[in-house]
């Protein structure tokens, strides 16, 4: 079963940077692809960026393309999202998330149902 513990959240100003991390347990964890979401008060959880289980392959939901990079270290059985730029339209708590539904795919999915394991999340604020 795998396991995931999210760290790196915090209070930054605007235009300032963070640097999350999602530590993953289990063996099994290079095998599939990783998401990153967001969910900021009173609105639904949505997906932020997300990466295969090479880490070839990346994609971004359009508000934050061009400021934040997911990447991952399947020796450390990490994933990172280093966000840039920061908004106050970024604040939200960000969950790290593993599509065990099939491993070894192509295709970096969108959809909440497509993750099964979630993390406990990590507060992101961002100040005017």
């Amino acid at each position: 079963q795998v396991q995931l513990v999210e760290s790196g959240g915090g209070l930054v100003q605007a235009g300032g940077s963070l640097r999350l991390t999602c530590a993953g347990s289990g063996r099994i964890f290079s095998s599939y692809n990783m998401g990153w979401f967001r969910q900021a008060p009173g609105k639904e959880r949505e997906f932020v960026a997300g990466i295969s289980w090479t880490g070839g392959r990346t994609d971004y939901t359009d508000s934050v393309k061009g400021r934040f990079i997911i990447s991952r270290d399947n020796a450390k059985n990490t994933v990172y999202l280093q966000m840039n730029s920061l908004s106050p339209e970024d604040t939200a708590i960000y969950y790290c998330a593993v599509d065990t539904l099939a491993p070894f795919i192509p295709t970096i999915r969108r959809f909440l149902d497509d993750y099964n394991v979630w993390g406990q999340g990590t507060q992101v604020t961002v100040s005017s």
